[in-house]
């Protein structure tokens, strides 16, 4: 976890025999295009036998990898051009009963990397493992490091229907799945990453899109075959689980357990050359399943939300009836209420999405892990095993859990903390930890000294990872602990005092674990771990990384299937539900939530529409008054409840939004030569994608002399604009004011902008949405891009801070008094902030969501804008 080393482009090397390879690697060479794979048994079963001595197989000998510069010649024997065709298992070994509660697992120790790709390159896969085992439950951690998992078997439905499956793990996995017994009919339904940098908490399983699967039919009469890959590098809190759910809003996916698995065949009583049983099917040779370029971000795969303007609309009028009137009040707007400079960040609120966006950067979580709640010293030093309780064998004692119990404490003798060697499971990007206080309500642990006989000083180590390795007659000695602690200090690649051959001879170094400590068998109980949950609806400015608030489903689909109900009730059944496309909800516990509802909709004997309006869930009981302090909706009466007591949707006043409304972008610019033939570009390019007439350009120029300006607007495919020239120095606030004040409609929007802005196609259902004249405004928050990203391989974060990009009605923003230009006339800075005070004060909501696709290039500062350097007077631009 947490590295971002991307792994080499995968490959099929592992699936060739060592001799098609390196032919003089032993006496028993084939001759050419022999393939140890293409032996079979007398049942019929592909057999592939082994040139290994039987006694040699439990041996563990470093993996050799074919190298990726060879000859082609040499991998297509004959000089074949392309690859021999998979050798899949069609015929399975007769199924017993018994077999029920436990599947088969394959262990490849000694391999690093972390993708399944880096499993796959391992010569010895899938067919000679160093261990075979079985294990009662698809939750494994043996905690430990370097090695790759082949798990196989059978899953047994308990009930018919529509089931969705998701994999989480630290580091990648995939999970395939057969629609029958056959492992030949194997398909990859879900996975987490590609490139062995990316890795889920435990029981974690929405964090990508690719964890979960899309619906399967399955039947409880039947057995389907799976296959579970995984890859541990030597790094974080090694674990792979699969989750399974019924197809049905608000369940969570729970932990395929013992009762619904069973192996695939009885492998106790064979030798380790005996491999005539091992499935091969396409997850074991990977070929052409994985396209071979993934988005580089969740982002970037195609969601319903990016095209659905070009959807056409329902008429607003023809909804109007469908809800009964409410008025609309909420209780978090601060009219009047008087707030100190910059206040207002502490009272702008995050809206809920669903269904998932994938706005969170998981793909920067390598470098910041700051959506998750713990600290980052807790992370580095236990990583996220607190959250997995492990089975307990019978007969096991307890004493090893206290052992872990008390190494949560993590504190010394003194009380105090202190820095601790690496351990194997704990840390990404090891190093000296600093010594910082405990943080209130973070779990602490004590740390151990152990005396070495040395000059240096001695050094604290910390306990739990290294001594939940092995069970508790197999702790080491103290001298021993300090030793692994030594050894594991040692920079990659450093060669150690004693190498196998030399322990053979000599006996087994001290402080080295035995080869039998690692329990491959271990498994463990997870919940589905929602980190949602734990997010507040305040703007959050700490971490920017992650995404929009998600919406529980169970709530999302709710809200859809009453307003569904009462639209068909009202149209006599014209309309059914295509699926939801998006739905926003801004919480106020006092009187109700409002949502944005957008629906895909099929009109009887017509097309398909699109639904996009705001309603209102009123909390039972509360009753809104409007600013002259009336009410103009009816009482409350018991149509406001339905028959289970639960609250009905209405129709919230002044708040309707306009599609066809003018949208001005309003950029002041100086002497941006490259950046405005870029950003023209890009708005004339948004133009013949949208086909939308209702926007304009409006430049404001600063006396550029690096370009003409003027000229260049007039030459771009917009369908409107407007060219301001303004003297002397720049000035951010009296160029946006400028502007404003050249735009005639008051009831028309404008979006005060940036040079150096990426803006996705939706940008302009986007703005409309969130406006609402004399109530709404919006903020949304865009992803700077950081040196040497674009918008097709985006790293970077959301700038949770800046509120320079905002859209407001004209007559909203000349009501709240505009932009303060003499405050802000020799500065930029902070002038985004002020107006957002003023605005709030006012009694306008700011929306403010994370909107995808939407980037501020990076950039070079150096002399921008053409003035000159006045030190202390100026923040820097954006």
């Amino acid at each position: 976890m947490w590295k971002g080393a991307p792994a080499p482009a995968d490959t099929n090397q592992g699936s060739w025999p060592r001799e098609a390879l390196c032919p003089t690697h032993t006496s028993h060479a084939l001759a050419d295009g022999e393939k140890l794979a293409d032996v079979t048994d007398g049942r019929g079963i592909r057999v592939v036998p082994s040139m290994q001595r039987a006694e040699d197989s439990s041996e563990s000998h470093e993996e050799e990898q074919a190298p990726e510069d060879q000859d082609t010649n040499e991998l297509f024997p004959g000089g074949a051009r392309k690859l021999p065709p998979l050798n899949l298992t069609y015929q399975v070994p007769e199924w017993q009963e018994e077999y029920k509660g436990q599947v088969n697992l394959h262990v490849f120790e000694d391999w690093c990397g972390g993708a399944v790709g880096h499993l796959r390159r391992n010569l010895h896969f899938p067919l000679f493992p160093h261990t075979r085992t079985t294990v009662k439950k698809l939750a494994v951690s043996p905690r430990w490091r370097n090695y790759g998992l082949r798990i196989f078997g059978y899953i047994h439905p308990a009930r018919d229907g529509d089931v969705q499956f998701s994999v989480a793990s630290d580091d990648n996995s995939e999970f395939w799945l057969s629609l029958d017994e056959s492992p030949a009919a194997a398909q990859l339904v879900a996975f987490v990453g590609k490139t062995g940098s990316e890795w889920t908490a435990p029981g974690e399983f929405t964090k990508f899109s690719s964890q979960v699967s899309k619906p399967k039919r399955l039947m409880a009469s039947r057995r389907y075959y799976f296959e579970l890959l995984h890859k541990q590098d030597d790094r974080g809190s090694d674990h792979v689980e699969v989750g399974w759910r019924t197809y049905l809003p608000g369940l969570k996916f729970e932990v395929i357990s013992s009762a619904h698995i069973s192996l695939y065949t009885d492998e106790s009583s064979l030798k380790m050359d005996h491999v005539a049983h091992v499935p091969q099917s396409p997850a074991s040779h990977g070929r052409g399943h994985l396209p071979m370029e993934e988005p580089s971000a969740d982002m970037l795969r195609p969601d319903p939300r990016d095209n659905f303007f070009l959807t056409p609309r329902m008429e607003p009028s023809s909804l109007e009836s469908v809800l009964e009137p409410c008025a609309y009040a909420p209780t978090y707007v601060l009219k009047d209420f008087p707030i100190a400079r910059y206040q207002g960040l502490q009272f702008v609120y995050l809206s809920f999405v669903y269904p998932n966006d994938y706005t969170r950067l998981t793909h920067m979580e390598t470098d910041n892990k700051c959506f998750y709640r713990e600290s980052p010293l807790y992370l580095e030093r236990f990583g996220f095993y607190k959250y997995m309780r492990m089975d307990k064998r019978a007969g096991e004692e307890d004493a090893e859990e206290e052992v872990q119990r008390r190494a949560f404490l993590f504190l010394n003798p003194e009380g105090e903390p202190s820095p601790s060697s690496p351990t194997p499971h704990g840390p990404r990007r090891q190093g000296p930890e600093p010594q910082v206080p405990p943080t209130l309500g973070a779990p602490q642990a004590h740390t151990f000294t152990a005396d070495v006989n040395s000059s240096a000083a001695m050094q604290p180590v910390t306990s739990f990872l290294s001594l939940s390795q092995v069970s508790r007659p197999q702790l080491p000695a103290e001298g021993e602990e300090e030793e692994e602690g030594e050894e594991e200090d040692r920079a990659p690649g450093d060669e150690v005092a004693s190498e196998d051959s030399e322990e053979d001879a000599a006996g087994r170094a001290p402080g080295r674990w035995r080869e039998d400590a690692i329990d491959w068998q271990r498994t463990f109980s997870v919940g589905a771990v929602d980190f949602e949950l734990l997010r507040s609806d305040w703007n959050d400015l700490r971490c920017n990384v992650s995404g929009n608030l998600q919406l529980p489903e169970a709530e999302a689909v709710d809200v859809a299937a009453q307003y569904m109900e009462r639209l068909n009730a009202r149209h006599g059944g014209r309309f059914s539900l295509l699926r939801i496309v998006n739905v926003e909800k801004r919480r106020d516990s006092a009187r109700g939530s409002r949502f944005l509802l957008e629906l895909e909709l099929e009109e009887r004997g017509g097309g398909r529409l699109r639904l996009s309006e705001f309603v209102f869930l009123r909390v039972p009981g509360a009753h809104s008054r409007d600013e002259e302090g009336e009410s103009p909706e009816p009482p409350p009466a018991a149509a406001s409840l339905r028959p289970d007591s639960r609250p009905e949707l209405c129709r919230p006043l002044r708040l309707a939004w306009r599609q066809d409304v003018v949208v001005h972008f309003i950029v002041p610019v100086k002497n941006q030569a490259r950046w405005v033939v870029q950003f023209l570009a890009d708005m004339a390019s948004l133009h013949a994608h949208t086909g939308d007439p209702h926007f304009s350009v409006i430049l404001v120029d600063f006396e550029s002399d690096d370009m003409d300006v003027e000229r260049a607007l007039r030459r771009a495919r917009l369908p409107g604009y407007q060219y301001l020239r303004r003297t002397g120095n720049f000035e951010r606030s009296a160029g946006l004011q400028a502007g404003v004040d050249a735009v005639e409609d008051p009831s028309s929007i404008v979006f005060l902008c940036d040079l150096h802005i990426h803006f996705p196609p939706s940008i302009l259902d986007s703005i409309r949405k969130h406006c609402v004249e004399g109530t709404l405004a919006f903020a949304p928050v865009v992803m700077r891009l950081g040196c040497g990203s674009s918008p097709r391989n985006p790293r970077g974060y959301w700038e949770v801070n800046g509120f320079g990009l905002f859209g407001i009605y004209k007559s909203d923003f000349d009501r709240v008094g505009g932009m303060n230009t003499e405050e802000f006339r020799d500065q930029w800075g902070g002038e985004d902030w002020e107006l957002l005070d003023r605005v709030l004060q006012a009694g306008l909501e700011v929306e403010r969501l994370r909107l995808r696709n939407f980037y501020h290039y990076y950039h070079s500062k150096r002399g921008m804008w053409g003035t000159r350097s006045h030190k202390g007077t100026r923040k820097e631009p954006s």
